[in-house]
């Protein structure tokens, strides 16, 4: 609904370097995180994190005892390296609390990219996988 109002071919979003694609799905990505935030056993906040150097990580969440989770989206099908610069920042900047760094893209596997980093299919917000 949200590429209709904006005037966006819907068509256009399938491709993931079309300008509106990445902030499509990083809107869609946070709505769906909002949503299960009022249903989750778990109360946390949900906000932005950016540091001088310009880092950032789109979504972090924050339990009422602390503990950190950044997540980043992205509308590829493919994850480096580079892509969680943010949530080693994130990593470095909130020590203890850090909990976990997410990459949420549009593959299909969840893997490990080092110390409570991963890289997970952005569809394990509203389905199971393996």
């Amino acid at each position: 609904m949200a590429a209709h109002l904006l005037g966006v071919d819907v068509k256009a979003l399938a491709d993931p370097t079309a300008p509106a694609t990445g902030p499509l799905v990083e809107t869609f990505v946070a709505m769906e995180l909002r949503k299960q935030l009022g249903w989750a056993g778990t109360d946390a906040s949900m906000f932005h994190f950016r540091d001088r150097g310009g880092a950032e990580v789109d979504l972090v969440l924050e339990t009422r005892s602390g503990a950190v989770a950044g997540v980043e989206v992205k509308a590829s099908a493919t994850v480096m390296d580079a892509d969680f610069r943010g949530l080693h920042k994130l990593k470095q900047a909130t020590g203890r609390a850090f909990a976990a760094g997410i990459v949420l893209y549009d593959g299909e596997i969840t893997t490990s990219f080092g110390d409570r980093l991963f890289a997970v299919p952005i569809r394990s917000l509203w389905e199971s996988v393996a």
